[in-house]
């Protein structure tokens, strides 16, 4: 016989329960299913921003304006530097500077939409570009 475990109790499979009225915010209703957002998805995409930030602030704290206002004028010329539309950046010079080329993190092996591979034609992107499509 058929013992569920204490630790993981089986879940009910949900249907998205559509109803004609506008419900509470703590009803199960399609909107507010599907638009559930978790709370550590906006955390986790300004967790490098963030990061840098509290350096900066205790960059400045210890040694003064100085030296983090160098770094960010660094960083802020490594953003400028640009490459042909069908060249993609890679932000190598950006990642060196904050420190990210040290760590492998889940951007890096699972591939962000934006650096995905795609073979396009060289020319005909730099005509979209600078809109002298045909």
């Amino acid at each position: 016989m058929y013992q569920p475990s204490l630790k993981v109790q089986p879940a009910e499979v949900s249907v998205l329960n559509a109803t004609g009225r506008v419900g509470m915010p703590t009803e199960a209703n399609c909107l507010n299913q599907l638009a559930h957002v978790h709370r550590l998805r906006d955390s986790e995409l300004n967790y490098n921003e963030h990061q840098y930030n509290l350096n900066m602030q205790m960059l400045r704290n210890r040694e003064g304006l100085g030296v983090p206002l160098k770094m960010g004028m660094e960083r802020f010329a490594a953003r400028q530097v640009g490459r042909l539309p069908f060249l993609p950046s890679s932000n190598f010079m950006d990642d060196v500077l904050t420190g990210r080329c040290d760590s492998i993190g889940f951007e890096d092996f699972m591939n962000l939409p934006e650096y995905s591979e795609q073979m396009r034609q060289p020319h005909a992107v730099v005509e979209k570009s600078l809109g002298i499509h045909q």
